[in-house]
C-alpha cells in the first residue's frame, strides 16, 4: 500500500519538479491561507503546500485558481511520503511550520512533526540561507521544539526576522502563539 501511495505521488508530483531549484514549503498549509497570499506577496517563488487532510488541499487550491497564481501548489500527502519523493537537488529556502498538532498526551510525543529525526532528514535539502519557521499556541510543544533544535547539530535558533506575517485560521482561534526561526549551523 505504502508503495503505491509513493508511485502516485511521484506521478502527480513529477510535472511540478522539473526545472525547480529552489521553493518554499508549508508543512500542515490547511486551506492554504498563508500560502495564497505568500505566493501572491513574492511572484518569483515557487511554493508548495502539503497537507493529509484531502479536503483542506481542495480549498487551498480554489483559493490558488480564485487568485490565479501559477506559482503556488498544494498537494495531499504526509510530510514523511513527500520527503520520500522529494528530489535531492531542489533546495527548500523557507519552510513555514504553523500550529501543527502538538500530541500534548506524554505516549503521543513521538507523533509530533519537530523530532530531532525530522531536522536531520530536512538537512538535506536545506542551504546557509535556508529558514525554518516554527509557530504553535501549545508552550509545550514550543519548549520541546525549541530545545530539539538548540541540541540538533544541524540547526541552531536564529534571530532573523519573521519571513512573512499572516494570521492563519489556527492563530486567529488561539489566545497566544510561541514562535522560532531556525538556521542551519555553519557549515553545512
Amino acid at each position: 500500500m505504502a508503495a503505491a501511495r509513493l508511485q502516485e505521488l511521484e506521478e502527480t508530483t513529477r510535472n511540478l519538479f522539473l526545472g525547480m531549484e529552489t521553493c518554499v514549503l508549508e508543512i500542515g498549509c490547511g486551506h492554504g491561507h498563508l500560502l495564497t497570499a505568500y505566493a501572491e506577496a513574492h511572484p518569483e517563488k515557487t511554493c508548495i503546500g502539503i497537507d493529509i487532510i484531502a479536503d483542506r488541499i481542495t480549498r487551498a487550491n480554489r483559493k490558488k485558481n480564485r487568485a490565479r497564481l501559477a506559482n503556488v501548489h498544494f498537494i495531499n500527502t504526509s510530510a514523511e511520503d513527500f520527503f520520500a519523493i522529494f528530489p535531492s537537488q531542489i533546495s527548500i529556502s523557507d519552510l513555514f511550520i504553523f500550529f501543527p498538532d502538538p500530541w500534548p498526551k506524554r505516549r503521543h510525543h513521538k507523533n509530533r512533526l519537530m523530532q530531532t529525526e525530522f531536522l536531520s532528514r530536512l538537512s538535506r535539502w536545506i542551504t546557509p540561507n535556508s529558514r525554518l519557521y516554527f509557530r504553535t499556541d501549545d508552550l509545550a510543544y514550543f519548549t520541546a521544539t525549541e530545545a530539539i533544535v538548540r541540541a540538533h547539530p544541524a540547526w541552531a535558533l536564529h534571530s532573523s526576522p519573521w519571513a512573512f506575517e499572516f494570521t492563519t485560521v489556527f492563530q486567529a482561534r488561539a489566545s497566544s502563539h510561541y514562535s522560532l526561526v531556525a538556521a542551519p549551523q555553519k557549515p553545512l
